[in-house]
């Protein structure tokens, strides 16, 4: 129902492992570089992809404890956890990664002399360059298929989608892929040059790319927290959930609200059709409720009846598709 298709069970988990498995890997490599060249790029680089792997720590301990259903305390779930962790993971990357960049490039702009051992950071970027662009492109094929049928671009719905964690992989493989251009530019023109301020403005470019990320991505998981407003393809698809039921003659008002990744709640006015004496219709209006909660990205559907003469809802004019989003 929606700008969201749902992928298969354990998808954003799975992309995220991947994730953690590169960046630890690549993590060790750019360290042991930044040893060995004492280049400020490379030292950001290692800072980065550390960063990156607390990161997606962060990440799986929201997709485990966004995964928990509902229960006595918390009716609808703990799907919006999901969001919460993925701030603190957000956080993260600007404090560990763009904070030790700027700062680590800042105290090399003063520096003079030859980049040492440039050989070693270039295989380093090199590899890392594979490994992160085969995370990114697992990603790419998650979202691609979501977007192909919220008919959207990749960004659109990277920038759309209610799922936090596949959107922090997507934002932080692309600034990882984007950084070590930047990394290997610089240490190029440091070896070029002779002069150490590019090695050291690489690095605070790496910070300052890595800020903006994190800003971005904070602010995507803070409007779902506050409450995001579905779009109108959403609540397009939503009245056709409700208006594939016979009972309903039609929708006067309708309030969708996200409690987690592909998973909302529903309160709706609704004309029946008919004119059934009031036992009867509560008995319908629940029967209809629990009809719309057999979708598995319904948490709970709230129904009332519709004012008489209340006129009916219309969304948009987009075609409605039944399909909740992921």
């Amino acid at each position: 129902m929606s700008d969201e298709q749902q992928t298969k069970p354990g998808g954003s988990f799975l992309t995220v492992l991947v994730a953690l498995a590169v960046n630890v890997a690549i993590a060790v490599a750019k360290s042991v570089a930044a040893l060995l060249t004492v280049s400020a790029s490379m030292t950001a680089e290692a800072a980065h992809s550390w960063a990156d792997a607390g990161n997606e720590v962060l990440l799986l301990i929201a997709e485990r404890r966004g995964r928990r259903g509902p229960d006595r305390t918390h009716p609808y779930g703990y799907g919006k956890d999901v969001y919460i962790w993925s701030l603190f993971a957000a956080f993260g990357l600007f404090t560990v990664g763009a904070v030790v960049s700027v700062l680590r490039g800042i105290t090399q702009l003063g520096s003079n002399g030859p980049a040492e051992a440039p050989l070693v950071a270039y295989v380093v970027l090199a590899l890392s360059f594979v490994l992160e662009g085969i995370s990114f492109l697992r990603s790419i094929r998650q979202l691609r298929g979501t977007a192909a049928a919220a008919d959207q671009e990749v960004l659109e719905h990277v920038l759309a989608t209610s799922d936090p964690t596949v959107r922090a992989v997507f934002f932080e493989d692309a600034a990882a892929l984007i950084g070590l251009v930047l990394a290997a530019a610089g240490i190029v023109l440091h070896q070029i040059t002779g002069a150490a301020i590019w090695d050291a403005l690489g690095s605070i470019l790496i910070g300052g790319l890595l800020g903006v990320v994190a800003v971005v991505l904070i602010q995507l998981n803070r409007r779902f927290l506050i409450g995001q407003s579905p779009s109108p393809r959403v609540m397009q698809a939503v009245l056709q959930l409700l208006a594939e039921h016979d009972d309903v003659a039609s929708v006067s008002y309708l309030h969708i609200e996200y409690v987690g990744p592909s998973r909302v709640f529903v309160v709706a006015a609704v004309d029946l059709t008919g004119d059934a004496p009031e036992h009867e219709l509560a008995v319908r209006l629940a029967a209809l409720a629990r009809g719309v909660e057999e979708d598995e990205h319904v948490v709970e559907a709230v129904l009332t009846l519709s004012e008489p003469g209340a006129p009916a809802l219309v969304v948009g004019d987009e075609p409605v598709s039944a399909q909740l989003p992921r």
